[in-house]
């Protein structure tokens, strides 16, 4: 039976970012538009799970959780089968296989993932970084990034340097603006790993259209021409070849697809 308005509800015995993720990778999938979720963390008591479970049943929800404490994954499993809901257990299996795999027993602390530690503070710094040094705000931060992602106006530059930074990965970019010389800066970088950052003409000519629209622009704005997208990138390739960078074709690529590529150049240069 088809539910109109479906409900994932996510549940956790820490903060549930996990679940949720998979839960809305799972959402992109599928053309049921009001389908939502419904996040409950930090869980500490079979009470807690029964209330949920209760409210699923009610609603006709599924429950995607990542518990790793026995009892309550315990009481989760046996309560759902109780009520009859399709529940999913995202950690549960991998856990089992790398208990199978190397015959290791798991820590079964909740939270680990939002641990202040050193790799969660670096990620803040890092965050900062990205804030810093976006858009060629300070051009002094093309020294000491670890990526400098580089490309014209609506390549992505600025959320792709976000997402790596979240990543752990200090980054700046910089626009490569048609009348405007890169600075010198860019020419000084020694151990950073330089991207350059095309797309088709057409495809850059729609972004920036929408962009007008969005700012209240006139329509025919030079930003918006195929003939000036095309110059620009044009000199933008020149640009890039000459600096010998990496070069990646973002046209049909999310921006987690195009970070995983430059997590990738990363490894390959350690």
């Amino acid at each position: 039976m088809t539910r109109r308005n479906p409900i994932i509800y996510v549940c956790s015995d820490a903060v549930g970012e996990t679940a949720e993720a998979v839960a809305k990778a799972t959402i992109r999938q599928f053309s049921a538009e009001k389908i939502r979720t419904k996040r409950y963390g930090h869980i500490r008591k079979e009470e807690e799970i029964k209330h949920i479970l209760s409210e699923a049943a009610a609603t006709g929800g599924i429950v995607a959780y990542t518990i790793v404490q026995p009892e309550l994954r315990e009481a989760m499993r046996e309560e759902a089968a109780r009520l009859g809901i399709h529940t999913v257990d995202i950690l549960g299996p991998m856990m089992q296989a790398y208990i199978n795999a190397y015959n290791d027993v798991p820590k079964q602390t909740p939270g680990l993932r939002q641990e202040m530690d050193e790799e969660y503070f670096r990620r803040i710094e890092a965050m900062e970084f990205a804030v810093k040094y976006d858009d060629g705000k300070d051009v002094r931060g093309l020294l000491t990034a670890q990526i400098v992602l580089v490309g014209v106006s609506r390549t992505s530059k600025t959320p792709l340097s976000i997402f790596l930074a979240h990543k752990g990965y200090k980054v700046a970019n910089l626009p490569i603006v048609l009348e405007v010389k890169p600075p010198e800066e860019l020419y000084k970088t020694e151990n950073q790993l330089i991207v350059g950052l095309t797309m088709d003409a057409e495809h850059l000519l729609k972004i920036r259209t929408e962009r007008l629209k969005a700012v209240g622009l006139p329509y025919g704005a030079k930003y918006a021409s195929l003939d000036y997208i095309k110059a620009e990138l044009v000199n933008a390739g020149k640009i890039m070849n000459g600096l010998g960078c990496r070069i990646i074709d973002v046209t049909e690529k999310s921006i987690e697809e195009t970070a995983g590529i430059i997590i990738g150049f990363m490894t390959e240069e350690r």
